[in-house]
């Protein structure tokens, strides 16, 4: 079946008893026991439950993989996927990775032993020249948060299995729809599916993809041990939202596309980063591995702080907020907001600077988009 076709049916058909077409919530904490060591396939929501598994089995379709698990959060996701290294294992890492994985990479380092290099995933000989002999674990997020650096996952998964190192690929920047990483090679996908997946922004979870069967039980055991499963209502809403994602996704990079070619226009933007852009210096490499461009732009504005901030307070239709992926449109200052925890050194290493604004573009008119983004360009220096 095609991808929409898997979106809409996958993993849906849960209710024996009256055949609903829409999967039910199943909102209970634990179930009846036929007899003793004899049940219908659950027996406590931490450990499965029939609208969680219905989830778990429409993203594992999506992706390709041989199971899912969804997690409370998409850092819960992160998480259970780092339990899948050991103390003392290294871990090579894109250096403009979202703050919070920084932020638990750093705390992981502190309790566990982790080691962590935080390279230019972009230079492939920076990430070869990173890797040591008990190197375990290549971190990618592509395209990056927030500066949309597009890394070569075919490449870059190469590289982990040479050492036996698994590829772990963060995939909520694009979504299933535009970008596959099981068919590059990787081994494991996370998602924060209160972005795209979900698309409504009234949901927190996450997700955590795997395409080889030893992974499988590893992925289980983990997510039960550690009690991080995603509630069953929670699970519906973003089952419910992935029935929309590609024609969301769909609208999201036409207004992405158009407000990126009108901020490369505008005499106080400086750089616009957004690889649908032909200057994009992953242009190429982004039309190979991936479907399309995805709904997330930032661009650095002539100015300093002060006028970073005017542009962000004047919009009328974009919404000073955190997160991503929903139909509405958000604009943040990454420095300050998704990237404040960064150790600063890092931060100014990958190049997330004050003047860098990131917009999450929604699926309004996108002439409404350009006018509020004009009208708040127009006011610096005016």
């Amino acid at each position: 079946m095609h991808l929409q076709t898997l979106a809409v049916h996958s993993g849906v058909d849960k209710d024996t008893a009256y055949n609903s077409v829409i999967t039910p919530i199943y909102q209970t904490s634990t179930f009846r026991f036929e007899d003793i060591g004899k049940t219908k396939g659950y027996d406590y929501t931490r450990t499965a439950n029939p609208t969680r598994k219905a989830l778990e089995e429409n993203i594992a379709a999506l992706e390709g993989g041989t199971a899912a698990k969804a997690t409370a959060t998409g850092m819960a996701a992160v998480m259970t996927a780092l339990h899948f290294l050991k103390s003392g294992d290294h871990i090579v890492c894109t250096n403009d990775c979202y703050g919070g994985t920084e932020r638990l990479l750093r705390t992981y380092t502190e309790l566990f032993n982790f080691q962590v290099t935080y390279v230019n995933m972009t230079d492939l000989d920076a990430v070869r020249s990173a890797i040591r002999p008990n190197t375990k674990g290549v971190w990618i997020e592509t395209p990056s948060n927030p500066l949309l650096s597009i890394i070569d996952i075919k490449a870059l998964t190469e590289i982990a299995h040479s050492t036996n190192a698994l590829s772990f690929v963060d995939n909520t920047f694009l979504s299933p729809y535009y970008q596959r990483p099981f068919e590059l090679g990787a081994d494991v996908i996370i998602h924060s599916t209160t972005k795209y997946l979900n698309g409504h922004s009234d949901v927190v979870g996450g997700a955590i993809v795997v395409n080889k069967p030893e992974l499988v039980d590893r992925v289980q055991t983990l997510v039960n041990a550690l009690g991080v499963g995603a509630s069953p209502f929670d699970c519906w809403l973003v089952l419910r939202g992935i029935k929309t994602l590609i024609p969301r996704m769909k609208m999201h990079e036409e207004n992405a596309g158009a407000v990126a070619k009108f901020l490369s226009q505008h005499k106080n933007v400086k750089k616009v980063f957004y690889p649908g852009l032909p200057s994009h210096p992953g242009h190429e490499l982004a039309k190979r591995q991936q479907r399309g461009f995805g709904g997330m732009v930032s661009f650095e504005i002539k100015g300093e702080l002060k006028e970073a901030n005017s542009v962000i307070r004047s919009t009328k239709i974009f919404a000073l907020a955190e997160s991503l992926g929903g139909i509405e449109s958000l604009i943040c200052h990454p420095q300050t907001m998704t990237h404040a925890s960064m150790f600063p050194e890092l931060r100014e290493k990958a190049g997330i600077n004050e003047r860098i604004i990131r917009l999450s573009v929604g699926i309004e008119d996108v002439n409404d988009l350009i006018e509020d983004l004009d009208q708040a360009l127009e006011l610096i220096h005016s």
